[in-house]
């Protein structure tokens, strides 16, 4: 798989997975260590079978060397969908891990020691703002739609926090990932299956949450949709919603990783960034939400901090000028 098919696999997968999200999320918000451990099971499984072959194939990459990776991957998911329990909305959810991107700049340079051209640094804010005014727009409208009840200050501030923690140790996650792939090779299934499989211990922690919300689960009505399909008609719609999640996230998070094998971390953050955008844009067209001035602000920026970041427009430009000196 390339780097171009990994990253349509990214949009498909992610973009998807938002949708059952915020189906769930609606109904439970607090359901986050529910959704995680199905995941992470669903993974291990998928990869036990497929990646290590039932334990017969040893591993490339040492693993004390994952146990990092493994510590940071799991605080990073829990509390990312741990932070829909403080009263945090989907949309403001999606403008603080799209804000990756000066996350990510910043590490690289703290880090690595790297240096990016001013180009980069300018399209990164772009990209960012534009998310920022889209979300901010869209958060606006779900408070009105709210009734204008606030929700409480010490408990938001808590939610942002969270994100804010895992924002930053996503960007160092990433750049860890790109140091081990430089250092004993690309193995993005492997890292996928040993990373969840790991990490499985971690949620002994939040047994009685994970208890609880199954519970209810189980309670939730059936879905009218499938009353004519054998062996769904009666199934909860929650268990329905989390399966589609499940099999979406599986599909976004082995594309990210596949994408963190070919391309450095902040370029991979950059196709998430635009991901979540695009999730954004289809949540609020899916959902009926209003798409107003501010949206569109958002859009021009977006797009034209893309441009400017891959080149796109110096790339043709070039590529004009080289064809008019063949000819």
């Amino acid at each position: 798989m390339g780097t171009s098919s990994a990253a349509f696999l990214v949009f498909v997968g992610c973009c998807s997975n938002v949708i059952f999200l915020e189906l769930l999320v609606q109904v439970e918000p607090a359901c986050g260590n529910l959704i995680t451990f199905a995941q992470f099971v669903f993974i291990a499984i998928e990869g036990f079978v497929m990646t290590a072959d039932f334990g017969r194939k040893k591993n490339v990459i040492p693993i004390k060397e994952y146990l990092i990776l493994v510590v940071m991957f799991f605080l990073v998911n829990v509390t990312n969908n741990m932070a829909f329990g403080f009263k945090i909305s989907m949309p403001l959810h999606i403008i603080f891990r799209s804000g990756g991107l000066i996350a990510s700049l910043v590490m690289g340079i703290l880090v690595l020691g790297r240096k990016y051209p001013i180009s980069k640094h300018v399209s990164v804010l772009m990209i960012t703002a534009g998310t920022v005014i889209c979300t901010l727009a869209s958060a606006e409208h779900v408070n009105d739609n709210d009734g204008g009840e606030k929700s409480s200050m010490v408990t938001w501030l808590m939610g942002i926090g969270i994100l804010t923690f895992a924002l930053f140790l996503s960007a160092r996650m990433g750049i860890y990932q790109e140091c081990l792939y430089s250092k004993h090779g690309k193995h993005p299934h492997e890292a996928l299956f040993y990373i969840h499989t790991l990490s499985l211990p971690g949620f002994l922690v939040a047994g009685a949450s994970i208890k609880e919300h199954a519970v209810r689960f189980s309670r939730s009505l059936p879905l009218p949709a499938f009353a004519s399909v054998p062996g769904l008609g009666s199934m909860p719609r929650l268990w329905i919603f989390l399966a589609g999640n499940v099999l979406t996230q599986y599909l976004c998070v082995g594309s990210v990783f596949r994408l963190t094998s070919e391309c450095t971390a902040l370029t991979v953050t950059l196709v998430l960034t635009l991901r979540k955008f695009l999730s954004l844009v289809f949540s609020i067209v899916y959902f009926s939400n209003p798409f107003t001035l501010y949206h569109w602000l958002g859009t021009i920026l977006v797009f034209t901090g893309t441009l400017i970041f891959t080149e796109v427009l110096s790339k043709a430009r070039n590529a004009l000028t080289s064809e008019k000196k063949t000819n």
